[in-house]
């Protein structure tokens, strides 16, 4: 699978939460499924507010695994979660 192709796996909003709402600095090429925050440079901190910032843009309540994501976790564990909620 191309990285172009793992790239439209991942929600765009959770994309844009990323990147806007965070504001993490990193190549949009390199959001991929297989991608771990701690490479893009997110903490647990910051996953604490990806996770209000996703409940609220998207009116959700993500699952209690969705509270369990760690910095080592991948974009495309989050995306499950978030697809999960929905």
């Amino acid at each position: 699978m191309t990285q172009a192709t793992e790239r439209t796996e991942l929600p765009e909003r959770l994309v844009e939460l990323i990147t806007h709402h965070l504001e993490v600095r990193v190549d949009r090429d390199r959001l991929t499924p297989d991608v771990t925050f701690a490479s893009i440079g997110m903490d647990s901190l910051s996953l604490m507010e990806l996770v209000v910032a996703a409940e609220e843009e998207f009116g959700i309540v993500l699952p209690d695994e969705a509270l369990d994501l760690s910095p080592a976790s991948t974009l495309g564990d989050a995306a499950r979660a978030f697809r999960d909620a929905a």
